[in-house]
């Protein structure tokens, strides 16, 4: 029923997993992105592979990639581009920024001030942007890749709500566990600088991922799952320790993600562990903690496992 689904989980693991080691859940959770044409924010300390990671995916996709690097000083127009004078064809033409490429890479988001932040609201939603009453479409497999240091402060902006709403999933990368970080160094600790090359990542056949998102629509959804993911979200909406909870772009993001994760395990229909399974990428993000919660030092993952404890499963 999915084999090309997992077939293509098997071939972007292998060509990753050539550069990047012990990411096997993370890689999994940037296929669930993709088959859904979301974005992804990949969250964690400085070191352990988040911007190789997403720069390994965009090999293997190909199309056009571009990095951004977000920096206090970082403009709109950096990102989107501007309407220059053309000597030679004696009028105004539009020079696109690094937003117009298939996959973008913004490192250390965060960094960014608000201003350019916003910049990336209508392209993340509407894929495309507005410039001096101008609209210009981006690729159609267009996806944001965005990195950011949760425990770095100075220097840094906080996402808005509006922003991180906008990422489908969040991927929190920890630190790896003693195998995988002991072949990193054996595979590269030989030389003064890392032996990385990304050119033996292959790419992957846009066929087989345009047939793996047409296998979709072959998994089910049943009634009684959308009751799940809407109590879901009004038990967040409704809870004490948050100030916001799951918005409907979440509960949608939530319902595609759990499809795609029953299709990986070779199901014909989604579970409410196939919810479960994706709830902490896609909820804890969107959550925003009461200042009380957050003294207590409880964390967004704590509340979204407490919510799945206390939401009733329907059979």
């Amino acid at each position: 029923m999915s084999a090309l689904i997992r077939q293509l989980e098997t071939e972007l693991t292998r060509e990753l997993g050539r550069i990047v080691v012990g990411a096997e859940a993370a890689i999994r959770a940037l296929l669930i992105a993709l088959l859904a044409r979301g974005h992804v924010l990949v969250q964690g300390v400085p070191g352990l592979g988040k911007t190789l990671l997403a720069k390994s995916l965009a090999h293997a996709l190909g199309g056009d990639f571009k990095r951004i690097q977000g920096t206090p000083d970082l403009m709109p127009s950096d990102i989107i581009g501007v309407h220059v004078f053309d000597e030679r064809e004696r009028s105004f033409v539009f020079r696109a920024g690094p937003l117009f490429a298939d996959v973008v890479l913004v490192d250390e988001i965060n960094r960014a001030g608000p201003k350019t932040q916003s910049a990336l609201l209508e392209a993340m939603e509407e894929r495309q942007v507005s410039v001096d009453r101008s609209v210009f479409a981006l690729p159609a497999d267009f996806m944001v890749l965005a990195t950011q240091n949760p425990r770095e402060f100075e220097g840094t902006y906080p996402l808005p709500e509006s922003q991180l709403d906008r990422f489908m999933l969040r991927i929190d990368v920890e630190y790896p566990e003693r195998a995988a970080e002991s072949a990193v160094l054996e595979r590269y600790g030989g030389g003064a600088l890392p032996a990385l090359n990304l050119d033996a990542v292959a790419r992957l056949d846009h066929t087989l991922i345009d047939a793996a998102r047409a296998e979709l629509a072959g998994i089910h959804v049943a009634p009684a799952l959308h009751d799940y993911v809407l109590d879901l979200a009004r038990a967040s909406r409704e809870h004490g320790r948050l100030l916001l909870g799951l918005s409907t772009r979440g509960a949608l993001a939530l319902v595609r993600a759990a499809r795609i994760a029953s299709a990986l395990r070779g199901g014909e229909f989604v579970t409410p562990d196939d919810v479960k399974e994706v709830a902490v990428q896609v909820m804890a993000h969107r959550l925003v903690l009461s200042p009380e919660t957050l003294l207590e030092g409880a964390r967004d993952v704590d509340v979204v496992r407490a919510l799945l404890a206390d939401t009733p499963v329907p059979r």
